[in-house]
């Protein structure tokens, strides 16, 4: 059983390695953690996850025994202090440039509720009880505001005793925007309130070094210092530390002889009268508008490419940091207001615990570099993020696909995906390349097409018409529509059997080979929501209907077994050739090999041991007779997508119950995994992606078979629960945030391959799976199929406004918070 309340409080152990992120979509971020510590610092458009600068809040409380001053950071967690090996620590060299060793506050405790994250200090020692609240906007609907670079510190201070207490809040960094010692650097006032800003100009010929950074408060009091003491070793940091000791306010203006200033400091001297409490806001803004990022596009791999790079969309929007401290300053009240209500919105239903932990810990992807815009608005995406550059590029259609969050609270954003799929993405054939360039341009198709990703995008284009609505939207890219469907017909289901039998690409990096649950049920979905999206708009296609109930057909009478689909391997007798002597070509097509020891053939590597495999069980990496968590993922799209069942609705639950059964292990401890292990291993619980419990397991199956993927625990969960199996779908949920605890992960980073991996966006499915809640905005209708007993309420995002819904007195009722809701119909559907 869990231990957790899902409070998303930690203190302790559970505080370690908590890394929070503020920021804007697409615009970089920062991570407040758990003790208090600014970390990770990626503001120039790429992750840079080790990037812990000198920057930290002191506070100095002036005693007429003698000062007590301290960093506003609860103790350095142990694994900074040795075990982290990057350059950015140096622990083997004594932690060299970092701020460790200041005097800092006893313990901390972090709490989280998003969009905002609060560090609570404790400090027996001072008279004074402090917190600090880091946020930035977040507003369901209004995604330029919520693609701000910029972020927020409010720092709480206390006075709990019968004395007026005298101290000196400040803030401190050094020029951490400075990459290149070669280039101009600068440390200067804010023109917005009273602060200071760093500043690293561009070298010639690399405009993407420019970059700012802005720290400034709107408090009366404050100074700034913008010339902080220069010389060797640590001069810099330790006349810094003697300023704060002695409770100073220093102000200085921009040094403009010699060295630039090191860094920058902003000084606030306040006095608590007894049981007053006063917050001082410290808004921070950057800007780089350059980027030197460019990716799928081969040519600029050349020496002498002279085509664009990826800029940020706020470089089109504002031309300097200044601006954006500008609009920031003005418009703070009314956007935290409005990131309050959102975040008291979301709160304040009677959304289970873990549902809303795991929902809200991951829009913090939203926040981290896997997420970019450009200059026109459109959004892009990678995969995850690895250290210092993002992992897997282009918007990967079969990752994205579980993705449920964006969809409903930034549909333009989600909408703009679609576009780039249909247009940049695909070819006058129909192939898709399931990996767009950035800046978006045509891509290349000279790689297979995804079968999963590029089915699935049509099913999702038919789900962001019901959800804006609009029609014309749907009308303008339907061509393209019904030219993706008729490829992936044509490839993969050449003889029309409404399943997939030629080898197709999906999200495990590998091909199927043969009829399976996963894929084929994702390739109805497809169908159905083309013959709805044909019949709207006056281009009916009896071909899409056929083709969906002979699919349908096929899964349930020759891929369900009783319990579950399976997949029917299929090697020979196909139009693609023998797996072992074939090398994909551009365009999914192919040639034979030279001989068996030749190039790779669909990343399998056929060695002469395994072409004798393939005599004896058919290609590497199927899944056969297992039972696959993913095995009915097209059943989930369909109903997150508003298309009802497409598949028998008891066949689908038994295999859903199935995946409960046997994939779901409380303790992994005796569990064999030679893939991936840090995802979930030794007393871990998880669920697994594959299990074989009727037996017939492949010797090799396919390469992620025996790991665990956050994004397939959250897709399997809601979908347990739209089946009205609500708990077993919350226990899923609860396994999934045990391994979150902040004891050994970070519960606001869940990981695949890359950090803030966007598959784990899926969690946003709980919603429509616990509350059986649904708008349409070409019906105006709201659908409710309550999977609970009793009232309840759940928090709801249309394509025009945002609020609750739920039932109430046994009636169902809506209460919008922003925006407008037009409800002309409630469909209520009792679960049986």
């Amino acid at each position: 059983m869990s231990q957790q309340s899902y409070s998303q409080s930690y203190s302790g152990d559970r505080n370690s390695h908590i890394a929070y992120p503020l920021g804007g979509i697409g615009a970089g971020m920062f991570c407040l953690e758990g003790t208090g510590a600014m970390s990770h610092f990626s503001l120039r458009q790429a992750p840079n996850i080790t990037h812990e600068p000198i920057i930290f809040s002191a506070l100095c409380v002036k005693e007429e025994q003698g000062n007590i001053a301290r960093v506003m950071e609860g103790p350095v967690p142990s694994w900074k202090i040795y075990g982290n090996k990057a350059e950015s620590m140096n622990p083997g060299s004594g932690l060299f440039a970092k701020h460790f060793g200041l005097p800092r506050f006893e313990s901390s405790t972090f709490h989280a509720k998003f969009p905002f994250g609060t560090v609570e200090l404790h400090d027996d020692r001072l008279p004074v009880e402090a917190s600090i609240t880091g946020w930035s906007p977040f507003i369901p609907l209004q995604a330029d505001d919520s693609s701000l670079p910029a972020a927020a510190l409010e720092v709480t201070l206390i006075n709990p005793t019968d004395r007026p207490v005298e101290l000196v809040y400040s803030l401190h960094a050094s020029n951490f925007m400075a990459s290149n010692k070669s280039t101009k650097q600068r440390v200067y006032s804010s023109k917005s309130g009273k602060g200071f800003v760093l500043e690293q100009s561009a070298a010639e010929g690399k405009p993407w070094e420019e970059g700012s950074f802005s720290a400034f408060t709107d408090h009366p009091n404050a100074t700034a210092d913008c010339a902080w003491f220069r010389g060797g070793w640590f001069d810099s940091l330790t006349m810094v530390w003697n300023a704060i000791k002695a409770g100073q306010s220093m102000e200085n203006p921009e040094v403009t002889e010699g060295k630039p200033s090191p860094g920058g400091s902003l000084y606030i001297p306040l006095t608590l009268a007894p049981r007053d409490r006063q917050v001082v806001r410290i808004m921070l803004s950057w800007y780089v508008p350059e980027t030197n990022l460019i990716e799928g596009v081969e040519e600029a791999k050349q020496a002498d490419w002279a085509g664009e790079y990826h800029k940020p969309w706020y470089a089109g929007k504002f031309a300097t940091v200044s601006e954006v401290s500008e609009y920031w300053f003005r418009q703070y009240d009314s956007l935290r207001e409005r990131s309050l209500t959102f975040s008291d919105t979301f709160y304040g239903t009677s959304l289970p615990s873990e549902a809303k932990d795991a929902i809200t810990a991951n829009l913090t992807i939203l926040k981290s570099p896997t997420v970019m815009r450009q200059t026109d608005g459109r959004m892009w995406g990678w995969e995850g993020q690895q250290l210092t550059e993002g992992s897997c590029s282009g918007s990967c259609t079969h990752v994205w696909n579980y993705a449920q969050a964006v969809p409903h609270l930034f549909p333009e954003l989600e909408r703009s995906l679609r576009v780039t799929e249909f247009t940049e993405g695909q070819d006058e054939r129909g192939h898709q390349n399931f990996r767009v360039p950035l800046p978006i341009q045509p891509a290349s198709h000279k790689y297979h097409a995804a079968s999963d990703g590029q089915l699935g995008g049509i099913m999702k284009a038919y789900r962001e018409w019901r959800i804006s609505g609009d029609t014309e939207w749907l009308r303008k890219y339907w061509p393209q529509i019904k030219q993706s469907l008729m490829y992936c017909k044509e490839l993969w289901d050449p003889d029309g059997m409404g399943v997939l039998i030629e080898p197709h690409h999906n999200t495990y990096d590998i091909e199927f080979w043969g009829p399976d649950g996963m894929c084929s049920s994702i390739y109805i979905g497809a169908l159905k929501a083309a013959s709805l999206m044909g019949e709207a708009l006056g281009d009916p296609s009896n071909e899409y209907e056929e083709l969906y109930r002979k699919g349908r057909t096929y899964l349930e009478q020759e891929l369900f077994n009783g319990e579950y689909f399976e997949q029917k391997i299929m090697w020979q007798g196909l139009r693609a050739p023998d797996p072992s002597k074939l090398v994909p070509q551009g365009n999914d097509s192919f040639k034979a090999a030279e001989t068996l020891e030749g190039p790779e053939a669909w990343n399998v590597n056929y060695s002469r041991e395994a072409q004798e495999l393939l005599q004896q069980e058919g290609p590497k990496y199927q899944y056969g007779k297992g039972c696959l968590s993913d095995g009915v993922i097209g059943a989930w799209i369909a109903e997150m997508c508003g298309l009802g069942d497409i598949l028998d609705r008891e066949m689908v639950k038994s295999h859903l119950l199935s995946i409960y059964k046997y994939n779901l292990k409380r303790d992994l401890s005796e569990h064999a995994n030679p893939q991936r292990s840090g995802f979930a291993l030794g007393r871990d619980g998880g669920l697994l992606l594959c299990t074989w419990p009727k037996g017939g397991q492949l010797s090799l199956p396919f390469v992620y078979s025996n790991e665990v993927w956050t994004g397939i625990e959250y897709q399997v969960a809601s979908h347990l629960m739209s089946v009205g199996c609500v708990e077993e779908g919350l226990d899923i949920v609860r396994v999934c945030r045990d391994r979150y605890d902040g004891s050994v992960r970070n519960p606001f980073d869940e990981y695949e391959c890359g950090h803030w991996y966007a598959r784990a966006m899926a969690s946003y499915g709980i919603l429509q799976g616990w509350s059986g809640i649904r708008y349409d905005a070409v019906e105006r209708v709201l659908y409710v199929s309550p999977k609970v007993r009793g009232d309840y309420s759940s928090f709801l995002c249309t394509a025009t406004g945002y609020g609750i819904a739920g039932i109430r007195g046994g009636e169902v009722f809506v209460e919008v918070k922003e925006g407008t809701i037009e409800v002309d119909e409630i469909r209520l559907a009792l679960t049986k």
